[in-house]
């Protein structure tokens, strides 16, 4: 199979590193300016895994064709690249959940994929129990309260930034308390998991959130809880952070390594 990557980040390198897990013979990554990747990147080891292309524009990756496109490279990346590549018939993971909290960008991205007849995949993400969550939403409506708890380091570059002092904080304290869109739109880079739950369940307005830091945190904490006429429950997943970058669970990057076997080996 071959594969499209939109970004060659933190999500990405550690991506390509676990696809000896699958059937993927060829990798084509978008980049910004391919002059800036060395050519020990360029030249992939086939002992090391597929071979690795760069193209710096959408146009370049459908050109070349890939089976199936992986978008991890944020929100702007979606509304840039995400939609042509539906129009021309590309299935494509959406790892930036959040962007979808912007109504016209979904409607967008729907609009594109049901042009090219093609389909969008959407990550559970560092969340689990999202089949479930979806099931108990077709009984009517649905509470979803969700806390995300990340270590300072997590939430700095943020919108935290201009509500606590992050260098100077001592016990948990929490930043933010909202919808779930306005979670996801506010902090593009730390709520893909808010966006997940909104869409599996009460939907981005109906949701409610809250964005902790803790200093004590050794990871990232999700919880959340559900409150609906037929069941009440509340779930609590402790991931590790990724080495590279500690916004990003390590499951994020276990999680779309699930959709890309599953899209290789539909049930």
């Amino acid at each position: 199979m071959h594969l499209g990557l939109i970004g060659y980040g933190n999500i990405a390198n550690s991506l390509i590193a676990l696809l000896d897990k699958t059937a993927v013979t060829k990798v084509t990554v978008l980049v910004r300016d391919t002059s800036k990747v060395s050519d020990r990147n360029r030249n992939s080891d086939p002992e090391m895994g597929p071979p690795i292309g760069f193209v710096s524009d959408v146009s370049a990756m459908i050109a070349a064709r890939p089976d199936l496109v992986v978008e991890c490279a944020g929100h702007s990346a979606v509304a840039t690249h995400v939609p042509a590549l539906l129009q021309t018939g590309v299935d494509v993971i959406i790892a930036s959940v959040g962007a979808l909290a912007d109504a016209g960008l979904s409607a967008e991205i729907e609009r594109a994929a049901q042009h090219g007849r093609s389909r969008t995949i959407l990550p559970s993400g560092a969340i689990g129990g999202l089949d479930f969550l979806r099931a108990v939403a077709l009984a009517g409506d649905v509470d979803v309260t969700y806390r995300g708890t990340k270590p300072p380091a997590a939430w700095q570059g943020s919108a935290a930034e201009d509500v606590i002092n992050l260098d100077q904080l001592h016990n948990a304290q929490v930043f933010f308390t909202g919808s779930g869109r306005k979670a996801a739109l506010a902090f593009p880079k730390n709520a893909n998991v808010v966006a997940a739950l909104a869409l599996a369940g009460a939907g981005f307005d109906r949701m409610k959130v809250e964005l902790v830091a803790d200093p004590d945190a050794i990871g990232n904490q999700h919880s959340y809880e559900v409150t609906s006429d037929i069941c009440r429950y509340n779930m609590t997943i402790e991931a590790t952070g990724s080495a590279g970058n500690a916004r990003t669970s390590v499951t994020t990057v276990m999680s779309l390594l699930h959709e890309i076997r599953s899209y290789q080996m539909p049930s």
